[in-house]
């Protein structure tokens, strides 16, 4: 005879309890593939967009305007450091002291800026080619002057670069003393300053590249600057610029 402790006991199955988030994946329409597509769209766009760089950043060729501003630019930029080495040994003035440390500093970079462009474009940091030759045909004679064009900076003779100080010039600078040194170094930077910006002017509207680009209006905007200080100090010394040629 069986006792009620004898039966089996039967262990209840648990039904399994779907997530509202499972019921979604499995009740959601099929995703539609268009990341394939996509993707093409993007790497067209890419592959376009890097034709379009290229094409505008071609390597600048040994006569071009790029060339040409870097290398006259650096040379034109030495003299303004040599300038400003000058006067800083000769003047306890500190606003002279300071402008004079300023264009040491920041023309020394650019410059260094300029030779190392021409490094990365294969191209010698010098040329047998005339000053202002990449300029000629373009509001400077270049190559092509027989004479001072019309607006050229005093000093500039054909070949040469605008606002540049003569050796004589330059003579005189490194020969005077006190106040008259002051005058001479303001007065011929002020030329040289505008003569820098002609040249970067001159850069602006014959290239696109975007980096000398850049710089060139950095000059423009700088040296502008410079030049309106150097103009107020002049006067305090009661002196005038240059006269126009």
């Amino acid at each position: 005879m069986s006792t009620d402790s004898d039966a089996p006991v039967e262990t209840p199955v648990e039904t399994p309890v779907e997530t509202p988030v499972e019921t979604a994946v499995e009740t959601a329409p099929p995703v539609r593939r268009r990341l394939p597509v996509l993707g093409l769209v993007v790497v067209l766009l890419a592959a376009a967009a890097l034709v379009l760089f290229f094409t505008r950043q071609a390597t600048p060729g040994d006569t071009s305007p790029e060339a040409g501003f870097a290398r006259d630019m650096g040379v034109h930029h030495a003299q303004a450091v040599e300038m400003s080495f000058i006067l800083r040994d000769k003047t306890s003035d500190q606003p002279l002291r300071s402008l004079a440390y300023d264009i040491i500093t920041t023309q020394s970079t650019q410059r260094g800026i300029f030779m190392g462009w021409l490094q990365q474009w294969g191209l010698d940091q010098s040329s047998s080619r005339p000053a202002m030759a990449w300029m000629s045909g373009h509001g400077h004679g270049g190559a092509a002057m027989t004479a001072p064009a019309p607006g050229t900076m005093p000093g500039t003779m054909p070949g040469t670069m605008p606002g540049m100080a003569t050796e004589e010039e330059m003579n005189r600078l490194r020969q005077a003393t006190g106040r008259d040194a002051e005058i001479l170094f303001l007065q011929l930077m002020i030329r040289h300053h505008q003569g820098g910006v002609e040249m970067a002017e001159g850069l602006l509207n014959l290239s696109d590249r975007d980096e000398v680009r850049a710089l060139a209006q950095h000059i423009v905007d700088g040296q502008n600057a410079e030049i309106r200080t150097m103009k107020d100090l002049l006067a305090r010394r009661g002196a005038q610029p240059l006269p126009a040629p």
